[in-house]
């Protein structure tokens, strides 16, 4: 195989954009001759802090639905005051996805996750202590915040401190964990109170915050930031004490070299010729993701039911099953994503909601759809545009959230088959999407990816 030159002029083997699956994700035949990396115990704490948090993340927005008749009986809302409770988390979200890439870029991942986990148990809290609606507001308000900065910070972490033959597999854990925490609160719900419901969502919070103590800083930030040997400590922990960490530090080391003379560049920015291709992929794949109706299905899953006149127990079951299929799903699409490309599983998922099958949403979805767009995300911007790029499609994501959310019961009072058939339009035109533009990333470094992305533009 050929040489080239690479970013500024540095040698780097050729690397075709689209990437075929290699042996079982063990590296075998992988574009890059380095060893697979073995999991270790900082690698592991890593992962835990992140799937915690994701975990929060999915029961923050599951638990309004159990909670709905608790706090309405206990604290006499309207429907109107509950119908805010339940949406002004998206209005959390569109604050932090603005703050989220520069407080990781400032502070680091680790005291991000810190600062998130602050919003994520001063929510709760509000919550549990509630007496009046605006306590309730407030508490949700964080909630959304905390959340939205864990959806940049969550996948950007996990893609730096993973090696890539095992990035795939522990990303799509950690967005399994949304599912899995959906389906927990939908469960825990339907059997104890709406305080304690709450309550029980400090427990990962915790969890996280003890885990911080053990996990090293993301490698990348570190070498960014010129803490030379912060930067070889933490990649040495993660790798392994006995692990030959040269050829990946000097990858990383010659990436951040040739972006020294460049200043991290602002938001507007993004929107030069040079960073062109990934905003389209980045912001592209976080429009097609909210507005193909994943929010209105899982927000006003009842208002379906009401359509379909389902009973009190048939409710109960389709909701169980949906959630538990979800989640089952979810937790395979690790070893989905360790076999097979990330491209050809999105698409299958972005025909989930081509037709009105609920079920089929709950098992194509989440796999796909739900996790891996956060995953590229993570991986096809530069370090230097990095929490800028971020921030935009963080807040693309939040923005459609609430559009979807908002108007959805107005869509299903206007026309329940024309609101379908809007979603399955846009799930379609997400399939053309996928296979004309997004690049495969799965078994590369970062390195690697931006690269291949750089000598595209050019």
């Amino acid at each position: 195989m050929e040489e080239e030159e690479g970013i500024e002029g540095t040698p780097a083997t050729e690397v075709p954009l689209i990437v075929n699956s290699y042996n079982n994700g063990d590296g075998a035949g992988a574009p890059s001759s380095r060893k697979s990396s073995a999991i270790t115990l900082s690698l592991v704490l890593g992962i835990t802090v992140a799937a915690c948090a994701s975990f929060t993340c999915g029961y923050s927005g599951g638990y309004s639905s159990p909670a709905e008749s608790g706090i309405i009986d206990e604290l006499g809302l309207s429907v109107a005051e509950y119908s805010v409770f339940g949406s002004i988390l998206t209005i959390g979200g569109m604050a932090g996805a603005i703050a989220s890439g520069r407080i990781s870029d400032f502070f680091g991942h680790k005291v991000t996750f810190l600062i998130l986990n602050i919003f994520y148990i001063t929510g709760w809290l509000a919550i549990v202590f509630s007496k009046k609606a605006w306590s309730l507001y407030l508490g949700r308000l964080s909630l959304g915040f905390g959340t939205a900065v864990f959806n940049y910070v969550g996948p950007v972490y996990v893609a730096d401190i993973t090696p890539k033959n095992l990035r795939g597999g522990f990303s799509s854990l950690v967005q399994a964990m949304t599912i899995c925490s959906i389906s927990v609160a939908y469960f825990v719900g339907s059997i104890t109170y709406w305080r304690l419901l709450a309550l029980i969502g400090v427990v990962p919070c915790i969890i996280q915050v003890l885990c911080l103590f053990f996990v090293p800083e993301s490698p990348r930030w570190l070498a960014k930031n010129g803490r030379e040997n912060e930067f070889k400590a933490s990649l040495q922990c993660l790798r392994g004490v006995n692990a030959d960490i040269s050829q990946e530090a000097a990858e990383i080391h010659d990436y951040t070299k040739n972006l020294q003379h460049s200043s991290d560049d602002k938001i507007l920015d993004l929107f030069s010729s040079k960073y062109a291709y990934s905003v389209i992929v980045g912001v592209g794949l976080m429009l097609l993701q909210q507005l193909g109706g994943y929010k209105g299905f899982a927000y006003y899953a009842n208002s379906i039911f009401d359509l379909a006149d389902c009973d009190e127990r048939s409710r109960y079951t389709l909701d169980r099953y949906i959630w538990e299929t979800a989640s089952s799903n979810g937790f395979r699409s690790r070893h989905i994503l360790r076999l097979l490309p990330y491209r050809p599983v999105i698409p299958v998922a972005g025909s989930s909601l081509v037709g009105e099958n609920h079920s089929n949403f709950g098992t194509h979805w989440h796999p796909g759809m739900s996790g891996i767009p956060w995953i590229i995300m993570s991986e096809i911007f530069p370090v230097n545009v990095k929490g800028s790029a971020g921030s935009l499609c963080n807040l693309v994501n939040w923005f459609c959230s609430w559009v979807v959310s908002y108007t959805f019961n107005f869509l299903l009072q206007w026309s329940s088959a024309g609101t379908f058939f809007i979603f399955s339009s846009i799930s379609g035109l997400a399939i053309i999407f996928i296979a004309k533009l997004v690049p495969e990333t799965k078994g590369r470094t970062l390195e690697e990816i931006q690269a291949s992305i750089t000598r595209g533009v050019q």
